[in-house]
């Protein structure tokens, strides 16, 4: 502790994420808590905000953007929000955890590099479609409008059959609009979830999202991506149609394909072990 009558060194040493003083300790035996920065860590910001951009690249004018739209002009946005919304966060956790998952089972430079040629893949594709398109609105729009109605043709043949088979009964009282509002809403919420998870399985936003929990940070993948989804779900029940019939398709694509390609760069400068 030094010649006598000295006061002894003492260094700052942070231990368990706490810093005291150590007399004369040397810095060499510094501690450092693992988790002392966990909260900021560059590699979560990074991935949040390239999962939220990419999904707004994929998913405004995209086949679930227009299905939340069309559906919100007939039932309860707020019911057509949390159907589509609750599909879209399922969805983005499993394949946040599928991607997570993949460089437990591969090299994570495999995996990185497997990542940088998806978005290579989506960013130079959707380019492609971008030079072909037209600049109306995309045809998915009418697609989804013809594939409600006929679901919607068929709902109302079915609900004909089933007064028919009761003898009319439901024609007689006039106080059982109230009673069926809880199931009817029910219906709508389970109706907007199914088609938003099946119509997102095997989209462009779902292979990105896999992508991404592949090579970044899988809570800020979670993050960005959930909360890119609830706000473009969001502007589909606002106004979504409105908004789709005065963008173009092309422009859509062409930003889009322009993300992809950015962030295919990006991710290849920083390579595996960024």
């Amino acid at each position: 502790f030094g010649a006598p009558g000295t006061r002894p060194a003492l260094n700052k040493q942070r231990i368990c994420g706490r810093v005291v003083l150590v007399p004369g300790a040397p810095k060499a035996f510094t501690m450092e808590a693992p988790y002392a920065d966990a909260a900021v860590q560059p590699g979560f910001t990074h991935a949040f905000v390239q999962s939220f951009f990419v999904i707004l690249a994929t998913e405004i004018g995209d086949k679930t953007f227009f299905i939340a739209a069309i559906m919100a002009m007939r039932h309860s946005r707020l019911t057509v929000w949390t159907g589509a919304v609750g599909a879209l966060v399922v969805m983005t956790v499993l394949s946040t955890l599928l991607g997570h998952m993949a460089p437990l089972l591969l090299p994570k430079a495999y995996t990185h590099y497997a990542a940088v040629l998806l978005f290579l893949f989506f960013g130079v594709r959707m380019l492609r479609e971008a030079k072909d398109a037209g600049e109306g609105a995309s045809d998915e729009l009418e697609e989804v409008e013809l594939e409600l109605a006929k679901k919607d043709d068929v709902e109302s043949a079915d609900a004909l059959m089933a007064d028919e088979e009761g003898g009319g009964g439901s024609s007689g009282g006039g106080g059982g609009g109230g009673a069926d509002a809880e199931p009817a809403a029910r219906t709508v919420l389970l109706q907007a979830f199914t088609l938003t998870f099946l119509a997102e399985w095997g989209d462009r936003s779902q292979i990105a999202t896999i992508a991404l929990g592949a090579a970044e940070e899988p809570v800020g993948v979670t993050l960005g991506a959930i909360i890119g989804h609830s706000l473009c779900t969001g502007l589909a029940v606002v106004g979504g149609k409105m908004l789709a019939s005065r963008i173009s398709e092309r422009m859509v694509l062409g930003i889009g394909g322009g993300l992809f390609l950015l962030f295919a760069a990006i991710s290849l400068l920083q390579g595996p072990d960024a």
